[in-house]
């Protein structure tokens, strides 16, 4: 069987498709990145994905619309891919496709994802594996975190360690010999984002540069901190039904403050959370990796190393898994292991009631 895999991680930051063509080894846990590209999202696009994540007028038709739009985006960037690697899509055993996520509610057992599966087959030419998170959540799971599973396949070590995705949430995979668990920690890049795009238009805080200039307001963060989100117990997942906009208008009600104070206190939030939920769960982790685009952020890797110390931290490239492209590979694994009639989740993670074989198959 071959065993080229394309993974497609749209993200809950909404800046654009990643894609990445990958190989898996059936003797051995290793997944080798052969190409990568990302397909920024048009403005038009990402603001129609983004309105959906709330309630609105005409939804259905509105994500009729975005999810074939998102997959059209989506073939070209892997006709462009592969393309670019002389790879033919017939030697592509599937596309594991992650969609665009526009409503997550474990709480209801259930969890959406758009980008319409059998467009993207017709135009790739390829199998898309798809909708991962609904069969761990009929076993009553959260349905996420996802990524711990392939975590553990390919980083597990004799030491304990502990991995930390920073995208538009923070998810943390905690390995300890065969003891792995993981959840949501809380915001990662999301109220950042945000915040900064109220302010000054710009998608994103570059490198931190806002949250640099801006001083940390401890009220406000003590108010933040006290959201009961983060004293629950594992498993969880979260997203933006929860801490969206209006949670943190909440949170800032009937205040003046600094705009770049607000930002530096988003950042000392994020950096808190993911801090305080590896030394409630794992404080003998020894060796703490970060990938996800808050691995670019540097004033939040710095923040995070001054609250670790004297844990060194570190971006999974020095596992050898380039930060920018962990969820895109994952998404191909999982795709190998329902193709492959593999279990894809961690029940100690997501709370299933057993493992089991993630993705719904569309046929090229």
């Amino acid at each position: 069987m071959k065993h080229l895999y394309v993974g497609i991680m749209s993200g809950t930051s909404l800046d654009g498709i990643d894609i990445a063509l990958t190989s898996f080894s059936p003797s051995a846990p290793r997944a080798t990145l052969l190409g990568a590209t990302c397909m920024p999202f048009p403005p038009a696009l990402r603001h129609d994905l983004l309105a959906l994540c709330q309630p609105g007028a005409d939804e259905i038709h509105r994500a009729g619309v975005a999810g074939q739009q998102w997959a059209r985006l989506a073939a070209q960037g892997v006709d462009e891919l592969l393309q670019q690697q002389s790879v033919h899509p017939d030697q592509v055993s599937a596309i594991g496709s992650h969609g665009q996520t526009i409503r997550h509610h474990p709480e209801s057992g259930f969890s959406v994802q758009i980008g319409a599966p059998a467009l993207l087959a017709e135009l790739s030419g390829i199998d898309v594996i798809c909708d991962f998170r609904n069969r761990d959540l009929a076993a009553g799971g959260e349905g996420a975190p996802l990524v711990p599973a392939f975590h553990a396949w390919l980083l597990a070590a004799p030491q304990t360690r502990a991995v930390v995705n920073i995208g538009g949430f923070a998810n943390l995979t905690l390995l300890d010999g065969a003891c792995v668990s993981g959840f949501d920690s809380g915001p990662g890049n999301v109220l950042l984002d945000h915040w900064i795009h109220q302010h000054t238009g710009k998608f994103f805080d570059a490198d931190g540069a806002w949250a640099r200039g801006g001083q940390v307001i401890p009220e406000l963060l003590a108010t933040m901190l006290a959201d009961p989100y983060f004293a629950r117990s594992a498993p969880k997942s979260t997203g933006r039904e929860y801490f969206h906009p209006a949670w943190l208008a909440h949170q800032l009600h009937s205040r003046q403050d600094n705009p770049a104070d607000v930002q530096a206190t988003l950042l000392e939030l994020t950096a808190r959370t993911i801090v305080d939920a590896l030394d409630s769960c794992q404080p003998q982790a020894r060796e703490i990796y970060i990938c996800g685009g808050g691995v670019r952020n540097g004033a939040l890797m710095e923040r995070l190393q001054q609250l670790l110390a004297p844990r060194p931290v570190h971006s999974t490239a020095a596992l050898g898994v380039d930060p920018d492209w962990m969820e895109a590979i994952a998404f191909a694994w999982l795709a190998w292991r329902c193709q492959t009639r593999q279990s894809g989740n961690l029940p100690a993670v997501t709370g299933a009631r057993g493992e089991r074989i993630l993705g719904a198959i569309y046929p090229a």
